[in-house]
This record gives structure tokens, sequence and C-alpha cells, in this order.
């Protein structure tokens, strides 16, 4: 092992040496390898090395392999500006106000390239006076953080401890500013700095120190962890549209439970969804929290099989039961019918959604096509079936029912009380057997041994001789 030249880190929070001394592990001393580091990042670390200047594979993708994870992201730091970056790269866009960007388009493989970050204070007095440069909120906020520096204050920028590492492809060392490697040995999650002052910078590390921890199998360290709940509220001062990226990560990375249940924890979830937090905390709701954890649960074990999966499908189950609640309100007050109540209650519920989570209107889409498919899948008689089956997103809705009857033992089916689990089993069997044996299914449903009990009879009575082999009332 090699010699610690920095600090160990006080009880508060995990500082950077004094010297901006890092700890440098050599070839023989990491596992770290261009085997491990897509060609892509490879390309982009050689060519920014090649025109002189310095480039390093950081945080997330060194940590994985440290870890022994495969890593998703390669994201690369350097002490060229987004400009110069943008010269060199003809595939190259430049990103984002809050931080300048430069990704590296190959394909549907992007390269994110960022420029070292410095200190605010130590700033020129004209890149100060800049809006577009840098600016704080009033709370501590960063909303631009344009300000260049070295490597050193770059790894002091950084969020968390096994963050702040380092690897360059130029002579194959990995650079440890802060002890990440330790607390990477010691399961930690720990903040580089003050973590008030880190969290006020930017609200979304509360969330991130979440994930990490639950994705790595990592705990959050005490002084890292004590001020989420009291800070909790400044996560309202995020755009709903960086708040739909937050739920991504937190959902659909496969520990969606297990951030959930830490989200409820801390306080942080009536952040991403206000109305279900508020009928989880009622505790009168007997469906709401078996239902969203067994549609995490879903998702959870696709994800983790290499199976896809839509957000759409989870926001329908986040927001299924406040929707309910919607539609009951508007057919008490205001005698609407069914149809739009439902309607009125779908306007009602997206629009204060959106006000926390900026959910695409693509998604929005399939939330409706599933919600409205579940009152089409109760109704089978005629050629509702066959509609309701041909319907582009009939699988959506037919694994939603499938989850819902899981929950529910019995629920109010277009106004009559019906079994969750009789109308589910009926649509499984209807997937898989023959075209004769689907009619009669369809004409037993219609004559209303199960589901709906309206009865087309009179609308088929000059056929009633013709049909008159209609014994099959099915068995």
């Amino acid at each position: 092992m090699c010699k610690k030249v920095f600090k160990k880190p006080n009880e508060n929070s995990r500082e950077i040496n004094s010297n901006n001394e890092p700890q440098v592990l050599t070839r023989e001393q990491h596992p770290v390898s261009r085997k491990h580091i897509s060609t892509n990042a490879l390309k982009v670390l050689y060519r920014l090395n090649k025109s002189g200047y310095d480039a390093y594979l950081v945080g997330g993708g060194v940590r994985d392999i440290l870890l022994g994870i495969e890593p998703k992201d390669f994201d690369i730091a350097t002490n060229a500006t987004p400009e110069e970056i943008k010269s060199l790269f003809r595939n190259c866009r430049l990103i984002g106000r809050r931080f300048r960007l430069a990704h590296i388009v190959f394909g549907r493989d992007i390269i994110e390239v960022a420029t070292f970050r410095g200190h605010h204070e130590n700033a020129s007095k004209s890149q100060q006076a800049c809006k577009k440069t840098s600016k704080q909120s009033d709370a501590g906020m960063l909303l631009r953080d344009n300000i260049y520096g070295s490597i050193e204050e770059d790894a002091e920028r950084r969020d968390f401890t096994i963050n702040a590492l380092y690897y360059s492809a130029a002579d194959f060392t990995v650079h440890d500013f802060a002890n990440g490697i330790a607390d990477i040995e010691a399961k930690k999650i720990r903040l580089i700095g003050d973590p008030e002052t880190r969290y006020r910078e930017d609200p979304v590390r509360m969330l991130r120190a979440i994930r990490f921890a639950n994705k790595l199998d990592m705990t959050i360290s005490d002084e890292t962890e004590s001020p989420i709940s009291l800070l909790a509220p400044l996560l309202q001062n995020i755009p709903p549209a960086r708040m739909f990226e937050e739920f991504l990560k937190l959902f659909l990375g496969g520990t969606a439970i297990a951030n959930f249940e830490s989200l409820r924890k801390y306080n942080l979830f009536k952040y991403f969804f206000p109305a279900l937090d508020k009928m989880l905390n009622e505790n009168n709701h007997p469906y709401v929290e078996n239902f969203i954890l067994l549609a995490m649960k879903n998702t959870d074990h696709r994800i983790n099989n290499d199976q896809r999966v839509t957000p759409a499908f989870l926001f329908a189950a986040m927001l299924w039961y406040p929707l309910q609640i919607e539609i009951n309100k508007h057919k008490k007050e205001s005698a609407l019918t069914p149809q739009d109540a439902f309607f009125a209650g779908l306007g009602d519920v997206m629009g204060r959604q959106q006000q926390s989570i900026a959910i695409p209107k693509r998604f929005q889409a399939v939330m409706k096509d599933i919600w409205i498919l579940q009152d089409r899948l109760s109704r089978r008689e005629g050629k509702k079936a066959y509609r309701a089956f041909e319907h582009p997103k009939f699988r959506a809705g037919y694994d939603f029912l499938l989850l819902r009857a899981q929950i529910e033992e019995t629920q109010d089916n277009a106004g009559e009380v019906g079994s969750l689990t009789e109308l589910a089993k009926w649509w499984t069997d209807f997937q898989t057997v023959s075209h004769e044996t689907q009619t009669q299914m369809i004409k037993s449903a219609g004559s209303g041994k199960s589901g709906s009990r309206r009865s087309p009879r009179k609308r088929r009575k000059p056929r009633i001789k013709k049909n008159n082999s209609d014994s099959g009332q099915s068995n």
C-alpha cells in the first residue's frame, strides 16, 4: 500500500488535505484498468491528453470499478474549458446553464466532460460580477456555477468522498483527494466539507446520499445524515424538471423500495408526491402503501433482470389512489358522469403533481391509457373485449389490473361490486385460448356471470334462431 499524505477526517466532516496533495495509487495498487472503460471514453481522454490538456475519468466510473461494479457512465474532468473541448470534437454539444458541460456524442453513447470547478471566493471580480458565470441564492443554493479552477479545487467541489477519485489514462494512476478509497472500504457515504453548507448549495445532494447508500449497500455517516430531515424543505426550491430526473434515478435504478423507505424516513418523499404522501400519513387507506410497494417490487425485479420498464407505469401506480379520491369528489359535488368525473379528476391530480415533478407528456399519455383501461377491462360484452385487447397499451393496463387484484380483494368496477381477482383471471385466460373460446367467454361475461351486467340480448333478438346453439353460457 502507498503512504497516505493527507490528514485523517475530523469528527464533523471529511476535508481535503491542507496541502492539496492526494493519495496517488500506481497501476499496481488499484484494479482500475482500461479494459473496464468504454472505448468512447478512452477516445476522449486520449484526444484531450494529446492536445495538451489534463483529463481524468472521475467520480462514479472510478468508484464503481473499485467496488467491482460494471460502470454505466463514464464522466471526464479536464482543465480544458467547454469552448476548448468543443473545438476538439465535432461531435460535441455544450449544455447547461447552471453547470456548463460538454457532451461528446457517439451515437447513443454520450460522454460527459466537465471543466475543473473552482471556488467562488477565488473567482476574479469580473467573474463574480457576471451572473452568467456565478450566482448564488440568499439560501446558499448555487444558481450558476461556471467558475473554473484546478484539479485540487475540483476535488473540493465534489459532493462525496467516494466521488473525489480521478483516474489518469496517461500514467494509469488513481488520485484520491478525500480518503474516498478508505470510505469505500468502510462502506460509508460522507460529504466533503460542512454537510449543511453543501446541502444548501445543492439540496439534491440529500437525494444522492440516499441513492448511493442504497445502490452501493453503504451507510450514510452520522454527520452527513444529521441535517437531512431539518433541511428537507429546501427541495421545494428544486425545479420540477430536475425532480423528474431524480425520480428516474431513485425509482428506476433497481432499488426503488429501499429508496422509497429512506425518503419516507427523512421526510423527503412528499416533495415528489405530496398527495400520495398525505394519504400514507393519514393511514386510513388500506390499499395504498401495499399497492405502490408491490409496483416498485415488480419494477425492481424487471430492472434487475434487464427487462424494459417505463416510468409511466410507476407514475400511474403512485397517483392511482389520489386520482380515485378526486374522481369520487367530483361525482359527489358535481353529479358528473363517470367519464366527466374521470377527466376532471385527472386534470386536478396532474395539475398539482406537475408542480412537484414535471412528467413529460409522452408519459402522461401512457398513464392516462393505463387508468382508462381499468374501466374498459371490466366491460367485456359485445366487441368491447376485443377493442380493449387490441389497445396499444393493453399489456400495461392488464399488468396494472394484476397488481390491483393482488392487493384489493374486491373493488367497485364501473358501479358494480365484482372480484378483481376473477376479472384478472378472465383476462389472463382470454389471452391464451382460441378465438372460439374467446367468443364464448365474451358471451358469458355479457350475460352477467362476471363483470358488467349490461346485457346485449335485446340487440340480438333478430338473430335468436340463428344463434340458438348458444347453450354455451360458458361453464
